[in-house]
């Protein structure tokens, strides 16, 4: 994602604890001045800075006071814009390292609560149940009310294997309640694959970085080999996905689409605008595609669902997206310190905007949890004309052999698919039905 024109900064896509959201620039702006402040807006900050070093109830350092005006300057723009101590300009750097003492979750700052985007698979934060759209209000025992979002994530933070207990309220829960988990190294695998179903894959993306594409190309290798090359159709999960870096979902949407737009940024200034296409070649030779988001998936997945959206190369299924679509520059400061200022938007192939806006599937599925009938008998079967006495039998020329264990097999591999993962088997079955529309003349 990230363009380091000067500074050797790996990118950040948001403030996380294993993960991140906003897709970041990291440039060192040497940009024409800008027009000159109205001298009386000057005076009246002037002003209010002496006002409060004089009569303010206690003794604050002119240093002090400089930088919570730049924090309130950034922070009355949008929630992804803000001023970075050394300090905080330090984690930027840590948390785009991969690897650290944390819980696997992207959050950002709403309402002075610290707002979850998603959880990352296989971490602390996922095994303990965490969910996209939760609210954390506390942290051990220190309320996170007047806390910056970076203040926080240092709290979250820690060595591997100590206890911290997060109080949460969640949607639907009338009384906020505790979680506790165990810190963990977050060092997240980006991509898992395997077999549904003879013929169909799934790819799982949960972060997107700089070996996501070269990750993606190879798990498909190892699907097709399974299938002897006769792979009929793929579900790629971007559920939860919080993004990452910009040309690891350039890749992944590339790796399907054979040419046309993939993403366009654009900004106030004019070379801030750039335009990114797919070069020739689909890994799935044009075979049925279902990708499937929620409310957690955002800024790198969105590009890549808008993309396969755009060009008819997928269908979208699951619920709208979370809606991050723009574009963060940070810029280091003469102090070690920096800003990470919004800069531009994202576009899709047909020219949305993905931000607040978000991308709608092509079909909703709600969260539903399929359970067990324990009153129905597995081993009784419904009557068929199989079963009637005299029956005619089949032309044994055109008819194989009996199948029956094989065929239980499979309907109790899709019950458990079904019990587990509702919305994953649904789109199995969406996905199968459009490889045999496929193979149809």
């Amino acid at each position: 994602m990230l363009s380091s024109l000067r500074v050797p900064l790996a990118l950040a896509l948001g403030v996380t604890l294993g993960a991140s959201v906003t897709l970041t620039h990291n440039v060192l702006a040497e940009k024409e001045k800008p027009e000159a402040l109205p001298l009386k807006d000057l005076q009246t900050f002037v002003e209010i800075l002496n006002r409060v070093k004089s009569d303010y109830v206690e003794e604050i350092s002119d240093e002090a006071l400089l930088e919570n005006a730049a924090r309130g300057m950034l922070a009355g723009l949008d929630p992804h814009s803000a001023y970075l101590d050394k300090e905080e300009f330090r984690e930027i750097n840590i948390s785009t390292s991969g690897k650290f003492g944390g819980l696997g979750i992207e959050v950002q700052l709403q309402n002075g609560f610290v707002r979850v985007v998603a959880p990352i698979d296989d971490t602390p934060a996922a095994r303990a149940g965490i969910q996209p759209g939760d609210l954390i209000v506390k942290i051990d025992e220190a309320s996170v009310k007047g806390m910056t979002l970076t203040e926080a994530v240092q709290k979250m933070r820690g060595e591997p294997g100590t206890k911290i207990t997060l109080t949460l309220l969640r949607e639907g829960v009338a009384q906020p309640f505790a979680v506790e988990m165990k810190r963990d190294v977050i060092n997240v695998s980006s991509v898992r694959a395997r077999m549904l179903e003879p013929g169909f894959g799934y790819v799982r993306v949960t972060t997107f970085t700089t070996s996501t594409g070269r990750t993606l190309n190879e798990e498909l290798s190892k699907l097709k080999k399974q299938t002897g090359g006769d792979l009929r159709g793929l579900i790629l999960d971007l559920r939860n996905n919080p993004g990452g870096v910009l040309n690891g979902a350039v890749e992944v949407a590339d790796v399907f689409l054979d040419k046309g737009g993939i993403v366009s940024i654009k900004g106030r200034e004019r070379d801030a605008n750039r335009e990114f296409n797919a070069t020739p070649g689909d890994a799935l030779s044009g075979r049925p595609i279902v990708v499937m988001i929620n409310a957690g998936s955002a800024s790198a997945s969105e590009i890549v669902a808008g993309a396969l959206q755009d060009h008819q190369r997928g269908v979208l299924v699951g619920a709208k997206s979370f809606g991050k679509g723009s574009v963060q520059t940070i810029v280091p400061l003469q102090n070690d310190s920096a800003i990470k200022l919004t800069t531009a938007r994202y576009y899709t192939p047909s020219g949305r905007s993905i931000q607040a806006d978000g991308i709608e599937p092509d079909i909703s599925i709600r969260p539903v949890k399929v359970t067990r009938d324990n009153d129905a008998n597995p081993d009784v079967e419904p009557i068929s004309e199989a079963d009637l006495r005299g029956r005619l039998d089949g032309d044994p020329k055109k008819n194989g052999a009996d199948d029956t264990a094989e065929r239980k097999k499979k309907l109790e591999s899709e019950q458990q698919l079904a019990e587990t993962d509702y919305a994953l088997y649904e789109s199995l079955n969406l996905l199968k039905g459009m490889a045999i529309l496929r193979g149809k003349p």
